[in-house]
C-alpha cells in the first residue's frame, strides 16, 4: 500500500470551498482505499488530508484523471500555502476500504 498525509492552508474565508472542491472528485479513483478531508481545529484555515492507495502508481494515475485535473485547477487559486506533506506505507487498520 502506499499513503500521503499532508495540509493545505486555504485562503482566508476559503477553507470550506477548498474541503468542497476536494471532496467533489474523491468519489470515483481506481486504486483509492481511503482519502479523508479534515480540518485542523487549531488553525481555521487548515485542512488536512490522509490518502491510502493501493500502490503510488493508482495515485500517480488520479491526477491524470479529468475530475481530478478539473478539481486542481478550482482548487489552486483557494491554497494559500502548502503545508508539510509525508508519505506512508499503511499496514492496515480499521475503515481501511476496498480497491474501487
Amino acid at each position: 500500500m502506499y499513503g500521503l498525509i499532508g495540509n493545505f492552508v486555504a485562503v482566508a474565508g476559503q477553507r470550506d470551498a477548498l474541503i468542497a472542491l476536494l471532496l467533489e472528485c474523491s468519489d470515483d479513483m481506481p486504486g483509492c482505499l481511503s482519502y479523508i478531508v479534515a480540518t485542523d481545529p487549531k488553525q481555521a484555515d487548515t485542512v488536512w488530508i490522509t490518502e491510502v492507495w493501493t500502490d503510488e502508481a493508482s495515485h500517480k494515475a488520479s491526477l491524470a484523471l479529468p475530475a481530478v485535473q478539473a478539481a486542481i485547477k478550482q482548487a489552486m487559486p483557494l491554497i494559500a500555502s502548502f503545508g508539510e506533506g509525508t508519505q506512508t506505507v499503511p499496514v492496515g487498520g480499521y475503515g481501511l476500504g476496498v480497491a474501487r
